[in-house]
């Protein structure tokens, strides 16, 4: 259609709209307002469509200021083409992809991969009402304590998550090679050696020495949530929300990875599950916290013996400090005193109440309670574990600034829905030096009573 026309098409859709408007405001009780706010959405849509064709043919008409009169008249004479072009990411079109587009754009800032998601974010949104597709993943259903006045609203109850203590208070942080899905670090098994010369001009010592090929696997951690747009559009901090949780669940789960991964499955390997880490062993059917103190004592001991420096932290399940911090001696004195000053007998010291950072102190080694060590550990499957290690020889790879990439993708499946997501890579060791770590575990550390 020509510039006149595309005109009085704007101007047709702009009394549509006022009218829709003048009816909302007209509107008395017991108005159907859902029927009013639908034709009122559509009218705007259609005058924002109307209006950009005419901004376009405009700008179109007017590049051509500068051509020969023939070329002009023709032009204004031709009719301008407003219909659909082909869609950017059709299915049967595999030159182009949209979260191949949606990387390179982000992380690599290419031009072309811009301009198609520009596009295809134009095509989608002049279709987005008309094609009223209602399937969905989450609906608003799923946010009615969102979708609320703006005043209840930040009191929404976050999903409770155990969190990364392990990964915020220990491993040393380095930060992730920018290529590779795999790397190596030598490790020196065999040295060198000296000894006294026997006698003038005798042979001096020569050890070979040999290292062994550590390689550590770069992992994948993501996650996703398809959101309806109704959700995101027509409520509050809904995408806000869901992209706090999925992270603060890569973290819990990398963490817990840290700790119990079993390198398998795309997996961190952790500690638990490092080759040659230390093990120590705690069986007792009435385990008592006098009776664990030696064992606590034993790995602690047997890092330092091992790669000869200290262990700094003790990590265990709130449930076991817990139980620790309810025992009482022979006279009914408890065993884990709040504080230092004064008792001479206290086994440890520190607060119940405490979780994530320190909590206490054994043996002058600060104590972490995390809810990510396992409870299912031992032929009963109700044990936990103890982890006594040294932090600076656990080796943590990381993107940036830690924190994993958020996405959004407005078409990922169709225009109805929304898609969050998260993705972060890294990588861990506690095989560098495998004996800086101890775990202890056994019958003892069963679940405890209280």
């Amino acid at each position: 259609m020509n510039l006149q026309a595309l005109r009085q098409a704007r101007d047709t859709a702009h009394q549509e709209l006022t009218a829709a408007k003048d009816a909302i405001d007209d509107a008395g009780p017991g108005a159907n307002i859902a029927a009013l706010g639908a034709r009122f959405d559509l009218a705007t849509d259609e005058y924002d469509r109307t209006e950009r064709n005419l901004r376009d043919a405009q700008r179109r008409t007017t590049s051509l200021a500068g051509a020969p009169a023939a070329v002009r008249r023709a032009v204004e004479s031709s009719r301008i083409s407003v219909g659909r072009e082909p869609a950017i990411y059709a299915a049967e079109d595999s030159s182009s992809s949209f979260f191949g587009d949606m990387y390179r754009h982000q992380f690599n800032a290419d031009p072309a991969s811009r301009e198609r998601l520009e596009r295809h974010g134009r095509q989608n949104t002049d279709e987005l009402r008309a094609r009223g597709v209602q399937q969905r993943d989450v609906g608003t259903g799923a946010f009615v304590g969102l979708t609320v006045p703006q005043y209840l609203i930040d009191l929404y109850a976050p999903l409770a998550r155990a969190g990364a203590p392990v990964l915020a208070s220990l491993s040393r942080k380095m930060k992730l090679p920018s290529s590779g899905m795999a790397f190596h670090v030598s490790r020196l098994t065999t040295g060198t050696a000296t000894a006294a010369q026997a006698a003038e001009n005798n042979a001096v010592q020569e050890t070979d020495a040999d290292d062994t090929d550590l390689q550590i696997d770069v992992k994948t951690y993501a996650g996703q949530q398809d959101v309806s747009r109704q959700a995101i559009e027509r409520s509050e901090m809904v995408d806000a929300v869901i992209f706090a949780d999925l992270i603060s669940d890569y973290f819990t789960k990398l963490d817990a990875a840290i700790l119990n991964g079993a390198g398998t499955s795309g997996t961190i390997l952790g500690i638990a599950s490092t080759p040659s880490i230390i093990t120590k062993t705690y069986t007792d059917a009435t385990p008592t916290l006098g009776e664990l103190y030696p064992k606590i004592s034993d790995a602690i001991q047997a890092v330092a013996t091992t790669v000869y420096r200290p262990a700094t932290t003790i990590f265990m399940h709130p449930r076991r400090w817990g139980w620790a911090t309810s025992l009482l001696d022979s006279t009914g004195r408890p065993l884990v005193v709040p504080n230092a000053q004064g008792p001479w007998n206290a086994l440890a010291v520190g607060e119940a109440p405490q979780y994530g950072a320190v909590v206490g102190s054994i043996q002058g080694l600060p104590v972490i309670t995390d809810a990510n060590i396992v409870t299912t550990n031992g032929a009963s499957t109700n044990e936990d574990q103890i982890f006594v290690v040294r932090g600076p020889e656990l080796m943590w790879w990381q993107e940036g600034d830690g924190n994993p990439r958020q996405f959004r993708f407005e078409q990922a499946n169709a225009p109805q829905s929304v898609r969050l997501a998260v993705w972060g890579y890294c990588a861990f060791t506690a095989g560098r030096y495998p004996g800086a770590a101890a775990v202890i575990s056994g019958t003892g550390l069963a679940t405890p009573t209280f």
